[in-house]
């Protein structure tokens, strides 16, 4: 019910992982007569899915305070205690994030060691895997040296259990790669985070910069709430402006079609590789339960990608 689209992308969504997975199953929380309609234009999702009805919604301008307080109702809530019961084995919502994140911390225990959870996107890069990890996305947008030493931690777990890395290459977002730049914070995990890389079974790189989030010199990008969200959010703005450029080129004469037609395929690939909408999704770490918070925004491919992501680390005992 939190998407900005309403429940029809996320049906569409869940209706392409169906197809995909034939053996997943699905439970809706959310109110009944919005959803049924909808439904009924899809057969095989009507077959493997339950719609379990409420009809509070969290707001996207509500308090996580008030959600604590007042949301046992709502179908964010009811998702994440589902979780918590044993009913599901992913929870995923495209809602308020602050309230997703308090919700699932009451609902949830913390796994052991783990003072403050983070959100772990997937940003393309040319590494063999596909992507890199970077967190936190946005879970809380403080973080001292403690957090980020173990978000380091987090973020090799996830880059080794979810993208199946050896032996993850861990960097802390910086302003430059020099030892001394940064904040005190930032510069106090360097050196906690490099005493303990052996023991975790990763390597630190060091500080990397926001050009390095998608390179191939780093797997795992260690920085704060405010910071990650502000590049997660800033890349996805920017691939979709490469995206229409390159559209609005292609079409500017009749030579430019000619040559667009030709390098249909090539760019077919290209606009793929840098779709936001693939790498939809970011993962709760910390807690012990798999919750995936999908954009707010996200049509029904996005919904798509956040659940996908979501069965695939379902059956990871070591992710979180």
């Amino acid at each position: 019910m939190g998407g900005d689209r309403g429940p029809r992308a996320v049906l569409a969504g869940m209706n392409k992982v169906a197809k995909k997975f034939p053996n997943s199953q699905f439970i809706i929380h959310g109110d009944k007569a919005a959803i049924a309609p909808p439904l009924q234009r899809y057969k095989l999702l009507r077959q493997r899915c339950q719609i379990k009805h409420t009809d509070q919604v969290v707001s996207m301008d509500a308090k996580p305070s008030q959600i604590i307080r007042n949301g046992r109702d709502s179908s964010m809530w009811k998702t994440i205690e589902s979780l918590k019961e044993g009913f599901s084995t992913v929870a995923v919502s495209c809602g308020n994030t602050g309230a997703l994140v308090a919700t699932s911390l009451f609902n949830l225990k913390k796994s052991p060691g783990v003072s403050r959870p983070a959100i772990a996107c997937l940003c393309p890069s040319s590494n063999p895997a596909g992507y890199n990890v970077l967190l936190d996305a946005g879970a809380d947008i403080r973080a001292n040296k403690d957090d980020l030493l173990c978000f380091s931690i987090l973020g090799n777990q996830f880059a080794k259990y979810g993208l199946s890395i050896n032996n993850p290459r861990v960097g802390i977002l910086n302003v430059g790669t020099e030892s001394h730049k940064g904040r005190p914070e930032i510069k106090a995990a360097y050196d906690l985070v490099n005493q303990i890389q052996e023991n975790y079974g990763f390597e630190f790189v060091g500080f990397v910069e926001g050009t390095d989030i998608f390179s191939s010199a780093v797997d795992v990008i260690v920085t704060d709430g405010f910071t990650g969200n502000t590049a997660i959010k800033s890349s996805e703005g920017a691939a979709l402006v490469i995206r229409k450029n390159l559209r609005e080129a292609f079409q500017y004469t009749p030579f430019s079609r000619i040559g667009g037609f030709f390098a249909y395929t090539s760019l077919r690939r290209f606009f793929k590789k840098i779709d936001p909408r693939q790498s939809n999704g970011g993962v709760l770490l910390g807690l012990e339960g798999v919750v995936i918070k999908s954009h707010g925004g996200s049509d029904p491919v996005g919904i798509a990608a956040a659940i996908t992501l979501g069965l695939k680390l379902a059956n990871s005992k070591n992710l979180c």
